[in-house]
């Protein structure tokens, strides 16, 4: 089966700093993955490399079987920024509409959306008066609208109560189990645990790519955090 995302000795330096050193992976279709690292580590480079924000300077970075920034690939892949990215001046639901023509979607696609993500109260008030968990989940709904095959997802639950997290990776479930393929970034080891597939990323290089179980295993570790502690103590003494 084609992977969703390959790279393949992607470099990126930001001027004389690198971000992305010599970093290959594939990410499997249909699953949900996590990037995971901490801040600085190169995550939002490769994102924005994955949608087609930032240019590859070396090596390749395939999606959905097209180069990364093809522009057949702007209705396929819906992204989440951690900044949120609506207009403040209209409604979620306006909002909503405004971004499903862009979509392809309908109205009933914004209806659902705003259900997945538990805005159906506030459909009707300014975004400038929601709090920043609601804006994100604006964020969101906007993303989950049309068809996308893949999800890139920055940060998707910071803020929110954990009521409303459990909620939202139940959703993140769904929406894989129908084919779709989400790479979801997070610094918190607990948001990692619920990724059935990791990939771990510290100071530009890929300490570990596969199915957590396999990570756990292989560092003898019960939990995300203590195998990416163990995997950094390895890279540092082979160093």
């Amino acid at each position: 089966m084609q992977a969703a995302i390959t790279a393949e000795g992607v470099c990126i330096a930001h001027g004389p700093v690198a971000a992305l050193r010599d970093v290959s992976f594939a990410i499997p279709p249909g699953k949900i993955t996590g990037l995971i690292g901490p801040s600085g580590s190169g995550k939002t480079t490769l994102i924005r490399a994955i949608i087609g924000a930032q240019r590859v300077q070396q090596g390749t970075l395939t999606v959905l079987g097209l180069p990364a920034g093809s522009p057949a690939l702007r209705q396929r892949i819906g992204y989440v920024s951690q900044a949120p990215a609506v207009y403040t001046d209209l409604t979620v639901r306006q909002n909503l509409a405004y971004f499903a023509v862009l979509a392809g979607a309908d109205k009933s696609g914004v209806v659902k959306v705003l259900e997945q993500v538990d805005l159906t109260e506030v459909a009707d008030r300014m975004t400038a008066l929601l709090s920043g968990g609601q804006l994100a989940r604006v964020s969101l709904a906007v993303a989950l609208l049309g068809k996308a095959d893949l999800l890139v997802l920055d940060e998707p639950t910071v803020g929110l109560d954990p009521v409303l997290r459990r909620r939202l990776w139940k959703l993140f479930d769904e929406l894989a189990s129908e084919g779709r393929t989400l790479l979801i970034s997070s610094h918190v080891m607990d948001e990692a645990e619920q990724c059935p597939e990791l990939l771990l990323l510290r100071e530009g290089r890929i300490l570990s790519h596969g199915a957590k179980q396999e990570l756990l295993r292989a560092t003898r570790t019960d939990n995300v955090e203590d195998a990416f502690l163990r995997r950094i103590e390895e890279a540092d003494h082979a160093r």
